[in-house]
């Protein structure tokens, strides 16, 4: 379902609840001698929530989140970026050691007989300490320790590093909340910046390009999946889910992304924008650093008690996406204009009413992830439904984030042509009473205000316009429409109930909005002429075939 019912709140001191129980000091040493170095690992200390079998929320660390992955629901993401960040990270991690299907075949055993992610938690323990330093002075873990010089004079306080919490990219927006530096733990620092490299929003950074690393360092990218929805399949288990999405490869040069200044990948320079360098496999696809990011951490913290206090953003890499194989999980649909593009996040527009376009994609074996998917076996159970197809979208103003749109369309193996028709049969119903609720308005609207002034009209419209409370109402029975379909449920049977649900819940709404008509002829004649032109228009010749069976009104 979507987050979008408000928008994000400018956070300025409101995370001060999360520093009450640290302790700072003045040194990084306990007994007030030499700082010393602070460690944070996600390899031993807590870096995930995810979510048990039992619904239960249990924090793990990296190593035993993949020694439980079959006893693991899913991610818990405080958002859902958050949550398909770390998802991203897991996979990178996946193909990093080595764990992943090399041919499409191989892939269909992976998740039929539910291959092991177990060697994923033995290559993490064989690791270099040094390699995993969220802290380390020169090779921060996801870091750019170039940035080391100008932490101080440029950097600000953590709600810079949290999509939410940043508020406005533009340089001429009010910056006060950025200047609080409020400790954030660095479990959720490491979280932050991992959903900052997958969907930082386009704009400029605080840093200067005159006196740091060169004047392009302030020009902020969209992340990679910025702009567009992302579509994971979710399984019953977070190994299910892993297995499903990993793409089976032969040639994965097995380059992960832990800092910026070390490692096989030769990193752009900041004098001017540079052409977007090649992908070095899936590892550094999952893993791209999307952000040069740089945290200091508080004085005197450690380990789990480990916390972020400042924090320096600037521009990072540029990507040479192939689209058939770096955006397998894409939906392309087209603008208004015909250019035919991922689909993407729309203000106007629930991500919920796209789910045919997600079953479409894989009756039509579109390729990459819906491919696959559509290769699945047919489960010969009632509860087929093994997993779900989860989009996730960030929607900005501009350079100013605004919600997050996400949806869960169910699926089922072998029922993606029952599943299309039922969405797009589902989608023409709620549309035609949408339409039904725009024209009963108009039709109060000229009974009530007979002489209008231009300007007015289109409020005066609005007032009896139900359409708004019909379209976030209907989410509910449509997910349930598609539960049954995956079920096992037939399309035909099931669109009755569907489509009488809706006209109850519409026909509520109106008498809502015609309740602000004034209680005299006008008024009641209003009322009348609305509710007529509302059932009337439900059964016009413009019906969807499913509205046949509405007589007078009547269902």
């Amino acid at each position: 379902m979507s987050t979008c019912r408000s928008p994000f709140r400018r956070w300025a001191i409101r995370t001060t609840t999360r520093s009450r129980t640290m302790q700072p000091t003045d040194s990084g040493h306990p007994s007030g001698g030499p700082p010393m170095e602070v460690r944070w690992d996600p390899r031993m200390h807590h870096c995930a929530r995810a979510l048990a079998l039992d619904g239960t929320v249990v924090a793990l660390n990296l190593v035993d989140l993949f020694l439980q992955t079959e006893s693991l629901r899913d991610i818990d993401g405080a958002t859902p970026g958050e949550k398909v960040a770390l998802t991203e990270f897991l996979l990178a991690l996946c193909y990093a050691s080595g764990t992943y299907p090399t041919s499409p075949d191989e892939w269909d055993r992976w998740v039929e007989e539910k291959a092991s992610l177990e060697g994923v938690a033995t290559w993490l323990t064989r690791q270099s300490d040094e390699d995993w330093n969220l802290f380390h002075p020169t090779r921060p873990l996801g870091q750019n320790a170039l940035l080391a010089p100008f932490l101080e004079e440029y950097g600000a306080g953590t709600a810079q590093l949290v999509i939410e919490r940043s508020g406005d990219y533009s340089q001429f927006a009010d910056h006060h909340h950025l200047e609080y530096e409020v400790p954030l733990p660095a479990a959720e620092a490491f979280r932050a910046m991992l959903t900052q490299h997958s969907f930082g929003l386009s704009g400029r950074a605080r840093i200067s390009g005159k006196a740091t690393l060169g004047p392009a360092i302030t020009n902020l990218a969209t992340g990679r999946l910025g702009g567009r929805v992302r579509v994971l399949a979710l399984g019953k288990t977070l190994g299910h889910t892993l297995r499903l999405n990993l793409t089976p490869t032969t040639d994965e040069p097995r380059v992960l992304n832990l800092t910026w200044t070390e490692g096989p990948i030769q990193r752009r320079n900041f004098t001017a924008k540079p052409p977007p360098r090649p992908v070095m496999g899936f590892a550094d696809l999952h893993s791209s650093l999307g952000r040069s990011v740089l945290m200091r951490p508080k004085a005197g913290l450690d380990g789990d008690r480990a916390a972020v206090d400042r924090v320096l953003i600037g521009a990072g890499e540029l990507l040479d996406l192939d689209s058939a194989l770096h955006l397998q999980d894409a939906v392309m649909s087209e603008t208004r204009t015909g250019v035919s593009k991922p689909l993407w996040p729309s203000l106007t527009r629930d991500l919920w009413r796209e789910a045919h376009a997600l079953y479409a994609a894989v009756e039509k074996r579109s390729g990459g992830l819906y491919t696959r998917l559509a290769r699945l076996p047919k489960e010969q159970r009632c509860d087929s439904r093994t997993f779900a197809l989860f989009a996730v979208g960030l929607l900005a103003n501009k350079t100013a984030a605004t919600c997050w749109v996400t949806s869960v369309a169910p699926f089922a193996p072998g029922r993606a042509p029952e599943l299309y028709l039922a969405s797009e049969r589902g989608s023409a119903v709620a549309e035609h009473i949408a339409r039904s609720l725009d024209s009963a308005a108009f039709a109060a609207w000229e009974v009530a205000y007979p002489n209008p002034k231009p300007a007015e009209k289109k409020a005066q419209i609005a007032c009896f316009d139900a359409r708004g409370e019909q379209w976030k109402a209907t989410e509910h029975p449509f997910h349930t429409l598609l539960e049954d379909v995956a079920d096992g449920a037939d399309v035909a049977e099931c669109m009755p109930g569907y489509v009488e649900w809706l006209v109850e819940m519409a026909r509520g709404f109106l008498d809502k909005r015609l309740d602000s008509l004034p209680p005299n002829g006008q008024g009641l004649q209003a009322r009348a002429v609305a509710r007529v032109r509302f059932e009337k228009e439900l059964v016009s010749s413009r019906a969807p075939a499913e509205f046949a069976t509405l007589v007078d009104g009547e269902t």
